[in-house]
């Protein structure tokens, strides 16, 4: 009974490492697939542009103004620290997001 489960186990360990092998080799091409995408740098830098140019200020000061007249109306702070974080989110996020981005690639 123990060469049995033996031999269970080792047939069971060839066949995981087959298919660690298939997989790696499946999808291999596809640890290059952030490398590329020259064709979208036009969009990405007219958005980063629209957010921390004077269009994301004018947002980002309305997100602010929004929440501290909704902070007064409703007696409460936190309207006010949505409305600072969502224009923190608008204007810095680009910014964030391309350093993870770079930092992964």
């Amino acid at each position: 009974m123990n060469q049995l489960k033996s031999l269970f186990f080792t047939e069971r360990k060839k066949a995981l490492l087959a298919s660690a092998a298939v997989c790696a080799f499946a999808f291999g091409p596809e640890a290059m697939a952030g490398t590329g995408g020259t064709e979208f740098d036009d969009i990405y830098t007219l958005l980063v542009g629209w957010t921390q140019g004077t269009l994301g200020k004018i947002i980002a000061l309305g997100m602010f103004m929004v929440g501290l007249s909704a902070g007064i109306v409703n007696q409460s702070i936190v309207s006010v620290v949505i409305g600072i974080g969502g224009a923190l989110a608008l204007y810095y996020g680009p910014t964030v997001i391309n350093g993870v981005v770079a930092a992964l690639i």
